[in-house]
């Protein structure tokens, strides 16, 4: 397996790991699957600020993680929001800790110090919003922080979510070194992180 970055070229085989998601679970609250050509645009806007990453397998695309803004206001500069999906039959085999091991990473490079996801959440979980995605964050080293019920509707039942963060540096600095767009990155740098994950 090998974690590159993305390319627009992606973005239909992200297309279809995604509309698995949306059609089968909870785990996202979109009810339609975006299109390829909005994929294709997603993947362009991301980069030009934030690293979107695919895993690689045999030549086919088997998961994919992305930074996106936190909230849009300047002050959340050095905070992020994760996201990653794993093809359904490459779950389990260490698929997204490989891409979030490789997005955090370059993540520091940028002087990002928080990485935030959000994630669905129903007590107890069910078939649509099982506790994989919690657990999992977990043990990438995220602390549960914020818990917002019945937020979200989908399959006829009402949905919270969990949000969970990591710190990316400790301590957080004072006196935060600037932020680095994505594509202002040493190249070789982010090719030796991409290389060892």
């Amino acid at each position: 397996m090998t974690i590159r970055l993305a390319t627009p070229e992606d973005a239909a085989a992200i297309c279809d790991i995604y509309s698995h998601y949306v059609r089968n679970t909870a785990i996202t609250f979109d009810i339609e699957p975006p299109t390829v050509e909005e994929l294709r645009t997603k993947i362009e806007s991301i980069e030009e600020r934030y690293p979107f990453l695919v895993a690689e397998e045999d030549g086919a695309i088997v998961g994919y993680s992305y930074a996106s803004a936190f909230r849009p206001r300047a002050a959340y500069v050095h905070a992020i929001e994760t996201s990653v999906y794993v093809r359904q039959d490459f779950k389990g085999n260490g698929t997204g800790r490989k891409l979030y091991g490789a997005l955090e990473a370059i993540l520091h490079l940028q002087h990002v110090y928080t990485a935030n996801a959000c994630i669905s959440f129903i007590d107890p979980a069910d078939e649509y919003s099982p506790e994989t995605s919690r657990l999992f964050h977990e043990r990438m080293g995220y602390k549960l922080c914020a818990h917002i019920p019945n937020c979200g509707r989908k399959f006829d039942r009402w949905y919270g979510i969990i949000w969970m963060q990591k710190e990316l540096t400790s301590p957080i600095p004072n006196d935060p070194d600037p932020f680095i767009p994505f594509p202002e990155l040493d190249p070789r740098e982010i090719a030796e992180i991409l290389a060892s994950a």
